[in-house]
């Protein structure tokens, strides 16, 4: 029971008192809230009153100091307590209703309540703004309110209480009204906990929910709710439902144990979930279907009895940071049309497939790592489709698996320790691999079924049981710069019928034959090579390999054809009734224009984007004089990227590749970007195949080395990082036309990078200086930043950036555009914060950023 000192209401309003004797007493509380003038202050003796009190003016109620419990109940009239007027406040009160379907705390149109340190059961607490349009699943006759004049809107602020016991709903906000709860527990509720309906604004802060017959927070119509450091409890049915076109933003909270989903969004909801926590729940932990959608970041999904995470219909999720484990189903399923996307996350542990995209779904994975699925780790079906990118998929029976002829996107991704195939392209699935790494499958490395079309772009296969790569009957995959280490069995096993286009690729330690070509198979090799082999080849009757350019123990027997092809000036093809493929869906190609355009947009840079460009049409002059018979001028592709971090280096790598790839001078003209640790092994012969590896992976495109400097320390002595340099020169060398090498770091130290090895010197005859950005140029950053995510500086707060870039010490930590792109993270978190606290802010503020939004720790930066 609250404590609350005695004080009079306003100037010259007289409290009045209720007792059940006294002089100058009332006996009743509606006595003397009739009697009380607005402003005044209730005060009640102990005791158990029996009333239906109407608040029609701006009335407290207390308890007397000091005297013990005061208990209301409602009698058949109606709620306990009816609040009509605005500025009420009730305090320290245990209200019970009439337990049946009443409402033991009514506020009704216009009204305003303070419920605070209250004990409410036998009835619901209800905020009836008006008007209240019905919802388009039909109206609940027991919930929603009675229609209200326009333009009143209803306030409650529920502190401190305890509401249990209530019928339908603990708490229910209608129409138009709003609400702010906190520090409240709600339970044991025959029906929802808290539902909001029509166009109800409610704030929720350290809610304790538990035990309610329904959901535990159901939102409908145009409800909007803002969830912070809550719990909800062992709800009947769904933890928190959202329907129609609500909306909510929920942070820090937990939903545990549900009788059915954690998180169920449908029709046109939204959802912002932070750091939140959906457990144990007997259905999906969250479903989406519908056209809703959900942005969640840091949150995890554990023990889910179904799916971890599942999209239907049109519905949309992006995860990031997020965690989904134990699921009892597939723990992230999506199908429909549903789009998903998730980065930086981590699916682990289930009894089927990790990740499962189906009908046309699509499905978009950034550096996650999936793990412990006990069928495939990622399984794309249907006609959906996956772009999967620096992920991890490890201890699962299929690493990736693509069904699909939508065609999908695996990107230096790294497949570990599949129990039977690592990656497979079955059925008429469609995939384009370029630089993954599988390592000890338990049977092949890589599939690529009957039917399927294929594209492979370096990589690896490591230490896998059977087979490196098997091309089964009918397929014909392009392959370039594959890399097979130790399989058990062959390197390369191409089936029956069979053919396809490999250059480039090395097989090295094969149990059985380097190379199989089965009977009638036709498969062109252009610049194998195999070490270390049981045998170099192997073919069925009727086999037709074509050789150009590789180990000549794999030419052998084949010059006769390949000279016959040659003669005749055509390419060797297909074998005489071999099955008919149609070829790959072409890559959209960039143009070269296009490319130098967005070169040219790049913040600041005008010195290396004069570079690039001059670099650009003379390769381009270069590849017309090879074309009209000409001699071609002297060129290195290679170069050195010397600035601070922060400058735009591998930004302006990756568009150098796409450049290249334009000027048909690379095949893809893919980045893969690297440092010491990726090049340098920790014992003696580790370095040699770790930095082949590396490079591999960037056949066809630009092998990035930041910090380069970092493989010739200045200590010198028996560092393994010159055993790195001197493989990289041999392997530029032998395959100068098929990678391009930029080495990056501070300006001062790459000079001693290039000078450590001849061959480095020779190779990296240009260099472009990245300069720090000036303060100007950093707020164009951050004006681009906001541009993106639809935000605008203030003209008061572009002039404070500037200042503070311009103060800025420029020591060790400054990281230049990085900085620029912090900066404007803090921004919108500040702005967040500040936005938050605003009454229906428009849309004008919601994009604003203000000088009150400016980062403290850029202003904490300044000399």
């Amino acid at each position: 029971m609250s404590s609350v000192d005695r004080r009079a209401g306003g100037a010259g309003v007289p409290d009045v008192r209720v007792a059940a004797k006294g002089r100058g007493t009332h006996r009743r509380i509606a006595d003397a809230v009739l009697a009380a003038a607005p402003g005044a202050t209730v005060w009640v003796a102990a005791g158990h009153y029996t009333e239906s009190l109407v608040l029609a003016r701006s009335v407290t109620l207390c308890p007397e100091p000091g005297g013990g419990e005061v208990v209301l109940t409602a009698t058949d009239r109606g709620p306990a307590i009816t609040v009509d007027a605005a500025d009420c406040v009730v305090r320290g009160l245990s209200v019970h209703g009439a337990g049946t379907d009443a409402p033991a705390v009514s506020v009704g149109p216009g009204a305003g309540l303070i419920l605070a340190d209250c004990t409410v059961t036998g009835g619901r607490v209800e905020v009836r703004g008006g008007p209240d349009r019905p919802d388009e699943d039909g109206a609940d006759p027991d919930l929603d309110a009675a229609p209200t004049a326009a333009g009143s809107t209803s306030a409650l602020l529920l502190t401190g209480t305890r509401v249990r016991g209530a019928r339908l709903a603990g708490l229910h906000v209608s129409g138009d009204a709003r609400a702010r709860v906190e520090d409240v527990e709600v339970s044991a509720i025959e029906g929802t906990g808290i539902v909001l309906s029509g166009d109800a604004r409610v704030g929720v802060a350290r809610l304790r929910l538990e035990a309610t017959s329904g959901s535990g927070i159901r939102l409908r119509g145009r409800a909007m709710l803002r969830l912070t450091d809550s719990v909800l409890h062992g709800c009947g049915r769904v933890g928190l439902l959202l329907e129609d076109a609500s909306s909510a933003v929920a942070g820090e909270s937990r939903v545990s144990a549900p009788g059915a989903a954690g998180i169920r969004l449908g029709g046109s909801a939204r959802a912002e979930l932070t750091d939140c926590r959906i457990l144990d729940a007997a259905a999906a932990g969250i479903v989406l279907d519908g056209t809703a959608r959900v942005v969640a970041q840091g949150c995890a999904v554990r023990r889910s009895a179904t799916n971890g995470v599942l999209l239907t219909e049109g519905a949309g999720a992006d995860l990031t940071d997020c965690r989904i484990l134990d699921s009892g189903y597939g723990a992230v399923h999506a199908a429909g049309t549903a789009v998903l996307k998730l980065a930086d996350c981590r699916v682990q542990g289930t009894p089927e497939h990790g990740v499962h995209t189906a009908d046309t779904a699509r499905v978009e994975l950034t550096d996650c790592t999936v793990s412990a699925a006990a069928m495939t780790g990622i399984a794309v079906t249907g006609r959906s489709s996956a772009a999967l990118s620096g992920c991890l998929v490890a201890d699962t029976a299929t690493g990736i698996g693509i069904g699909s002829p939508t065609g999908s996107r695996v990107s230096g991704c790294t497949v570990r320790a599949a129990g039977r195939t690592g990656i497979e392209v079955t059925g008429e699935g469609v995939a384009e691999l370029a630089g993954n790494r599988v390592t000890g499958a338990g049977a092949a490395g890589i599939v690529f079924d009957a039917g399927s079309r294929a594209e492979l772009a370096g990589g690896s296969i490591e230490d896998c049981t059977g087979s490196g790569l098997v091309v089964w009957t009918g397929a014909r995959p392009t392959v370039h710069g594959l890399r097979i280490e130790r399989p058990g069995k062959n390197g390369l096993y191409v089936a029956e019928q069979a053919g396809g286009t490999f250059t480039g690729c090395d097989v090295i330690g094969a149990g059985y034959a380097a190379l199989h070509v089965g009977g009638g198979a036709d498969p062109l090799f252009r610049r194998c090579r195999v070490r270390e082999c049981t045998d170099d080849l192997s073919t069925d009757p009727n086999a037709a390999p074509v050789f150009d350019d590789c180990d000549p123990a794999l030419g052998a027997g084949t010059d006769a054809r390949l000279a016959t092809a040659a003669t005749a000036g055509t390419a060797p093809g297909p074998s005489a009734g071999a099955a008919s493929v149609p070829e790959l869906p072409d890559v959209v190609e960039e143009s070269l224009p296009d490319l130098l355009a967005e070169l040219g947009e790049l913040v600041g840079l005008d010195g290396v984007k004069r570079d690039v460009a001059s670099m650009a049409k003379l390769m381009q002059t270069v590849r017309l004089r090879v074309e009209a018979g000409l001699p071609a001028p002297p060129l290195s592709r290679h170069l050195v990227f010397a600035g601070n971090p922060g400058t735009g280096k591998t930004t302006v790598a990756r568009l150098y590749g796409r450049l290249l790839k334009a000027l048909g001078l690379l095949g893809h003209g893919h980045l893969v970007e690297v440092d010491r640790s990726a090049l340098v092994g920790e014992y003696v012969g580790h370095t040699g195949p770790k930095t082949a590896a590396a490079f591999n992976r960037a056949i066809g495109g630009v092998l990035f080395i930041d910090e380069a400097y970092s493989l010739s320390p200045l200590a010198g002595g028996n560092d393994f990082g010159s055993e790195a340099i001197a493989t990289l020169v041999k392997l530029m060398e032998d395959h100068r036309d098929d990678v391009v090498v930029i080495a990056a770091g501070y300006p001062d130290d790459m000079d001693r990078f290039v000078s450590s090895n001849p061959g480095l010197a020779s190779r990296f005859t240009r260099t472009l200086l990245f300069e720090d950005y000036d303060a100007e140029q950093l707020v164009a950053i951050v004006e681009h930043q906001a541009e993106r995510h639809r935000y605008e500086l203030t003209p008061a707060a572009r002039t404070e950036l500037l200042a503070l870039f311009a103060g800025m010490t420029r020591g060790g930590g400054f990281g230049n555009g990085r900085s620029a792109r912090q900066a404007f993270q803090e921004m919108t978190e500040r702005q967040a914060g500040r936005v938050a606290e605003l009454d229906n802010p428009d849309a004008a503020q919601l994009i604003a950023l203000e000088v009150a939004d400016l980062p403290a720790s850029l202003a904490g930066a300044t000399a």
